[in-house]
């Protein structure tokens, strides 16, 4: 809700590509400048308390945003310090959220934890721009009173979730501490391959920070329109989701990873030439449902492998690579739309894209190889991909 209401109003008050492209540039700087210091926090402190004050400082930057934004003329400078100070709180929250799984579910019953956690995030993902763009007819301002509001609450119910207890990092903090997930990711090729195949997939295929374009220039809609193109994608992805819980990947892994990006390649490029609002909703929820399948097998890959005492700086790393790569590929999707046009933007992308599964089948052999989504099969293949 919040990124949309924010590409929506600098849309509509600047008319400029590069200017939606460089939030996505504000957005990831963060994740860069402090991934080694986010990984070590999320290991040495309680991870719900890291996630619930990165929740209320991301409320506090949203209210300070709808203030700067509701001015006739506001200041970018502005928006861009509280969107870094926005990408600041979600640098630290990342590895403490995408590390908290294992501490809560069972590891025989991990990869059906990850297809639900994806799926209920995926929902919210579904529900918040439709509400968004409902409520950006009333105003701007009514978005982000609604996102603040709603940041706090979730701060509120993470402090009430019960874990196993975390196996926290030991010792003073030195540079062989702070660089320990870095050299996991690299030492072992299987995640490492994974992990860039997502980072540049999304860089290439990322259409969101276009979207408002599309939505007034390609498909001649409103801001009710924005909410059902963001929903869509998220919409492939909790139904993919629910379907892994009870059909679960679990022989050719490898394989199936590799598929499901030439798939989200090909159905971006269907969104990009579309001219069709439901066309265009098609793609990007055949979209959702590759990328869910990404994702699944991803996460069961890196938190299976990985030590407790670990998850947090490889998770860090992790968030640089995939979770920030979204913000990169805003900012790639603005710039190029910039010179060539939002079109040629997302259908060169979207080749890029669906060439990246071919290049990494060949250059990840033992990626490409990996067969079954178990603990012990898993780290039997990981192992021996170092």
């Amino acid at each position: 809700m919040l990124q949309l209401a924010i590409g929506w109003e600098v849309w509509r008050i600047f008319q400029d590509e590069l200017t939606l492209g460089l939030i996505g540039l504000a957005l990831f700087a963060p994740n860069l400048l402090f991934f080694l210091l986010t990984g070590t926090v999320a290991d040495r402190i309680a991870r719900q308390k890291i996630m619930a004050a990165s929740y209320v400082l991301q409320a506090i930057c949203a209210y300070f945003l709808m203030v700067v934004l509701s001015d006739p003329l506001p200041s970018m400078s502005v928006v861009y310090v509280l969107l870094f100070l926005l990408g600041t709180a979600r640098a630290f929250s990342q590895p403490a959220q995408q590390s908290i799984l294992p501490t809560i579910v069972p590891a025989h019953h991990f990869s059906n934890g990850v297809a639900w956690s994806s799926s209920a995030h995926q929902l919210s993902v579904v529900i918040g721009p439709m509400i968004a763009g409902w409520l950006l007819l009333l105003g701007a301002d009514v978005v982000f009173k609604t996102v603040s509001c709603s940041l706090v609450v979730g701060a509120i119910f993470i402090l009430i979730v019960k874990t196993r207890g975390q196996e926290r990092a030991r010792g003073p903090v030195t540079i062989e501490s702070l660089l320990a997930g870095i050299r996991y990711i690299y030492n072992r090729q299987v995640i490492l391959g994974a992990i860039t195949l997502d980072l540049f997939a999304v860089i290439f295929g990322s259409v969101n920070a276009l979207l408002p374009v599309y939505v007034t220039d390609v498909l001649q809609t409103g801001p009710e329109g924005l909410g059902m193109l963001r929903a869509s994608l998220a919409l492939g992805a909790v139904t993919c989701g629910l379907a892994l819980t009870h059909i679960p990947v679990k022989r050719n892994a490898g394989r199936i990873l590799l598929l499901s990006v030439g798939v989200y390649g090909l159905a971006t490029l269907i969104f990009g030439i579309s001219t069709s609002l439901y066309l265009s909703i098609a793609a990007l929820a055949l979209a959702g449902v590759a990328d869910m399948v990404s994702v699944f097998i991803r996460a069961s890959m890196i938190q299976l492998a990985t030590p407790d005492e670990m998850r947090g700086r490889v998770g860090a790393v992790h968030g640089v690579f995939t979770n920030a790569s979204g913000q990169l590929g805003d900012f790639r999707a603005g710039s190029i739309a910039a010179v060539l046009g939002a079109v040629p933007s997302v259908a060169l992308g979207a080749v890029c894209t669906a060439g990246l599964a071919l290049l990494w089948a060949w250059k990840f052999p033992r990626l490409r190889n990996v067969d079954a989504l178990a603990v012990e099969s898993l780290r039997e293949d990981i192992e021996r991909g170092r």
